[in-house]
């Protein structure tokens, strides 16, 4: 296909980048916008390391045409917070440690953001039916659990 001028709002600045229309978001943001946070991680929209949200959604973004995004609103890791001021789902994460190799995390971070914004107190059943299709190869599950229930406001002394 041949590029053609796109005009995407990623972290709310417009950009515009030159892409065949069918080109994956994740290709643009990583490799045109320099945006590292989402991952290549299975290319199926499948482990859910390439998490972002659209419109407030989380989505998949090595699934998702760039074309589908013209008029919506897409925000990465890196349009939640800074070093300096993370979000608060970030700091829960970081609170609680919860990554060994941090492959999936953005895909944690993202997926937790996205459930609170519909519910922002969710249950420990909730969180983990909405975290179920997020892959971690390492093993921080009960980190990774724990944070997004800090997130969420939830004591975390009754998991100790």
């Amino acid at each position: 296909m041949t590029p053609a001028t796109i005009r995407l709002t990623v972290n709310g600045r417009a950009y515009d980048v030159a892409a065949a229309p069918g080109t994956p978001l994740l290709h643009v943001l990583r490799n045109d916008l320099a945006l590292n946070g989402p991952k290549y991680g299975c290319g199926l929209g499948e482990c859910g390391a390439c998490t972002v949200l659209i419109d407030g959604r989380a989505a998949r973004s090595c699934v998702i045409p760039v074309e589908g995004c013209i008029g919506r609103d897409v925000t990465t890791l890196e349009g939640l917070g800074s070093r300096e001021a993370p979000d608060p789902v970030q700091q829960a994460f970081i609170a609680e440690q919860a990554a060994q190799c941090g492959y999936c995390l953005n895909g944690m971070i993202m997926t937790t953001k996205a459930l609170l914004a519909i519910k922002p107190d969710p249950s420990r059943d909730e969180i983990k039916q909405a975290l179920r299709y997020n892959l971690c190869r390492c093993g921080a599950h009960v980190e990774i659990l724990r944070a997004a229930m800090r997130a969420a406001g939830h004591t975390l002394e009754a998991l100790d």
